[in-house]
């Protein structure tokens, strides 16, 4: 575009035009070159695989728009580069197959993939209208971009971390992959893979911890998640729907991603037949950059890796079989050195040195595999069978004493000892001891069919889940006060050294347990669909309602049987009105019968009684899509609002949740959740989120409370841009502010006694990549020839190195016996190189 104005500047410059009737007619066409150019610049790719009606790869397809077209490989694959922000045509033609004419309406940069079936005997339709997302919207589901998944920045990058720039979702650890949904603790959001639910560790207690996601972001196809509201074929949770579709390669392809943090590399590829296509991907990463930046000095040594696999086999065009498999194994060994901590104020500083002795160390092994068997009967009916099963072995190991002094800093600057302890206000040490084992075996069958008459929509499943867990819990911890044993929280301090203590010396907490508890659950759902026109607007319904049986038995335990009825609804309309406006409602019960974490209490004592929390949604949602600054936008709006009952309070601790097994409170959550996406930087996609949210619960009748999740403000921003006289040098922002949670008290405190907040969470990532090559920058010799894709860059987490904390460790002043919060901060400003490559 540059060139272009320069080669008219100097048109202009040499050719001055007298005539004014000339320069009028040169001044128009010289603008409706200019607009052509722009309209032109904008573009979106269709890419896909051509079959037959034997599900066979059809080669030498022609594909055409206007003056430009492709044809399609010898596996049947084709990609085309077409004009975005407007309503194109292809055409497919063949001369032994019916020709198929669709249209298209896509978004500047977007990647849509259409796959068509030409057929030899029977006609083709005529025009398909392809308008991409808008079925997901009609639904209240986001999708969101793997390619962008990819790129953003963050200290645990994937799909979680760009899911936190989502209006309504929250998480104040970066090191975790956990998060929470309006109001909703981590337990309750349900993760889909390939139609396969999959599971967390058990015994997590830190962020540091958890290692690696199930998730492998370089073999996702696509991402949809929901918020609440969602449909009767999703499970029974509380909050939020995970639903991650994997790969079906098309062709041979090799993805390297390396940095400091780790590497993970997948190859892809297709059979020349294309029966059989497999992808596979392998991932290690290493937190000690992240953690070795923090305040307390350790030896760490982590060893987080994983290998994925996922196969397809179609044995005829009607019988698809496909294995989904993953082998993670996280080893943590954590030995902490020294710490120190400044806090306080400006007038009043103070600091707590910690000295430790011990170590831990973690490990969790989990095996994954499930076989999903798909017979097309026909166009209409579809039938899936689905096996799988899930094997956790999980320790925590720990014995670390902590002797920590508390007291006034020395601020005198210019003083030697500027920044030392001088006065101490409190002595003490703590132990910690811990002997967590844990063993889950997951077994799972399931049959799903999907069928359609007319315009109506049919599903169906029926699902059995057997849950075999060993469990042994044995956690103590022993805290001395300058030189005397504090007694348990729940009993009468002691008076020393005022008043002789004669009594047996008591651990500060206790918990000892050994559980082998099975679950066996019947789950059924069914629902119905439709597309159709109210009036001269288009609209789209759906009811459904699921069934969940389960009993609790095992080792000591009373068998106890339960079973609860979900219905759920939803409804969409799109006005016949001038502005591209979309309205929905959705509405239902959702329970949460237990899992095996909700089941065991504080005492580590499984309660087999314990019953399915129950929660009413009441969604109400608004898409307007409109273009701002000649480019599309979209303002997406939600109001929520949940009423629960039988709700299992719970205390936080870092990420690990500790439950009552008792449901003996009930609580409300509502909230507005706002997001504005589209094309702030042209041939980019970034948007902003904000989001409000109360939530409160009532524990035995003593009052509302804010529960541990009540994040009142939420504000997140994902932003890509690039240089515009250097287009291969890309930015990437990602900023994320949260108000502070209630949280931070003392192990098994009355949450009645602690209402205190944790500070707000401010965070923001950066990512600058500089693009070598990709789809739009090829070389035919040299090098760079053989990638397909290749970047390098730099990424700054915290760059603005704002002290954020997660939780508080307590110590007592000498004095007058009061215990200190002293905030233990996450991780400050770290630098990190990555490169990315395709093959």
């Amino acid at each position: 575009m540059r060139e272009i104005i320069l080669l008219l500047k100097r048109y202009f410059t040499e050719n001055k035009p007298t005539d004014p009737l000339r320069a009028k007619h040169l001044l128009t066409s010289t603008l409706f070159f200019i607009l052509c150019h722009i309209s032109f610049g904008q573009t979106a790719t269709i890419k896909g695989i051509i079959l037959n009606e034997n599900n066979l790869p059809v080669e030498q397809v022609n594909i055409k728009h206007k003056n430009d077209g492709t044809t399609t490989n010898k596996n049947g694959f084709y990609s085309i580069t077409v004009p975005a922000n407007q309503d194109i045509s292809l055409v497919f033609t063949h001369l032994s197959y019916k020709s198929i004419e669709s249209s298209f309406h896509l978004k500047n940069g977007e990647t849509y993939e259409f796959n068509p079936v030409m057929n030899s005997t029977i006609e083709q339709i005529a025009t398909v209208v392809i308008n991409s997302g808008l079925r997901k919207e009609v639904q209240g589901i986001v999708t969101l971009d793997p390619e962008a998944i990819r790129k953003i920045p963050g200290a645990n990058a994937g799909v979680e971390n760009l899911l936190l720039t989502l209006p309504g979702v929250s998480n104040n650890n970066e090191l975790s992959t956990q998060y929470s949904v309006r109001g909703g603790n981590y337990d309750e959001n349900l993760v889909y893979v390939n139609g396969i639910e999959v599971y967390r560790p058990f015994l997590i207690r830190s962020g540091q911890q958890e290692g690696l996601s199930f998730v492998n972001t370089d073999m996702v196809k696509n991402v949809d998640f929901s918020a609440g509201g969602f449909q009767a074929k999703y499970g029974d949770k509380l909050s939020s729907v995970l639903d991650i579709t994997y790969k079906n390669p098309y062709q041979f392809e090799a993805n390297v991603d390396a940095s400091l943090l780790g590497a993970s590399v997948s190859v892809e590829n297709v059979s020349k037949d294309s029966k059989f296509s497999a992808i596979v991907g392998a991932r290690y990463r290493d937190n000690s950059l992240l953690v070795d930046a923090k305040e307390t000095e350790t030896n760490y040594k982590p060893v987080f890796g994983d290998i994925q696999a996922y196969f397809t086999y179609k044995f005829t065009d009607k019988f698809h079989l496909s294995f989904l498999g993953n082998a993670s194994l996280n080893k943590y060994s954590y030995e902490p050195e020294t710490r120190q901590t400044n806090f306080g104020t400006l007038t009043e500083p103070m600091a707590l040195l910690v000295f430790y002795d011990g170590q831990e160390k973690d490990q969790y092994q989990t095996l994954f595999g499930a076989f999903k068997g798909t017979y097309f009967a026909n166009d209409d009916l579809t039938l899936h069978l689905i096996a799988s099963t899930y094997h956790t072995q999980e320790q925590e190991h720990f014995d670390i004493l902590a002797q920590y002094r508390l007291g006034e800093v020395n601020a005198n600057i210019g003083d030697e000892d500027l920044g030392e302890v001088e006065y101490s206000e409190g002595i003490g040490s703590q132990l910690t001891h811990g002997r967590n084992d844990l063993d889950a075996l997951i077994t799972n069958i399931e049959h799903k069919g999907n069928f359609n008459i007319e315009e109506h929509h049919l599903e169906w499943s029926l699902k059995y889940t057997n849950e075999d867990i060993r469990d042994r819990l044995v956690e103590w911890e022993s805290i001395d006060s300058a030189g005397f044993a504090i007694r348990p929280a729940n009993k009468p301090a002691n008076e020393q050294p005022y008043i002789p203590y004669t009594e047996p010396l008591e651990p500060y907490t206790n918990v000892r347990a050994t559980n082998h508890t099975t679950i066996n659950r019947f789950q059924a759902y069914g629902q119905w669909s439709k597309r159709g026109q109210l009036g001269p607007h288009e609209v789209w319904y759906n009811a459904g309602v699921r069934v969940h049986n389960w009993t609790v038995s095992g080792d000591g335990i009373t068998s106890n049987t339960q079973t609860v009825f979900s219905p759920r609804g939803q409804f969409t309309i799109k006005p016949d009105w001038e502005k591209d406006m979309l309205f929905r409602v959705a509405t239902g019960l959702y329970y949460q019968p237990p899992f095996y974490r909700e089941l065991r209490d504080r005492f580590g004592v499984v309660q087999p009684e314990v019953k399915a929390q129950k929660s009413f949604h009441l969604v109400l949602g608004n898409d307007y899509s409109f273009k701002m600054w000649d480019r599309p936008f979209k303002l997406t709006t939600e109001a929520y609002y949940k009423k629960l009952t039988d709700v299992n309070p719970y205390t936080v601790e870092n990420v690990r949740i500790r439950y009552r097994a008792d449901n003996n409170a009930e609580a409300y959550a509502y909230g507005l959740d706002l997001r504005l996406n589209g094309e702030f930087v042209p041939g980019t996609e970034s948007w902003f989120s904000f989001g409000y949210l109360k939530t409160e619960e009532n524990i035995d009748d003593r009052g509302y409370i804010p529960r541990p999740t009540d994040q009142r403000l939420k504000f997140a921003a994902l932003f890509q841009d690039y240089v515009p006289n250097v287009p291969s040098l890309k930015m990437y922002l990602n900023l994320v502010y949260n108000t502070g949670v209630p949280g931070g008290s003392p192990s098994y405190a009355d949450p009645y006694d602690y209402q205190s907040r944790l500070p707000d969470y401010k965070r923001a990532d950066l990512g600058i990549q500089y693009v070598v090559t990709d789809r739009n920058k090829q070389f035919d010799q040299g090098w760079r020839k053989v990638f397909k894709e290749l970047s390098f860059g730099i990424e700054i987490f915290n760059i603005f190195d704002v002290q954020n904390s997660i939780t508080n460790t307590w110590v007592r002043d000498v004095t007058n016996k009061r215990q200190i919060a002293i905030p233990n901060y996450l991780t400050p400003r770290v630098f990190n190189v990555r490169t990315t490559m395709k093959f």
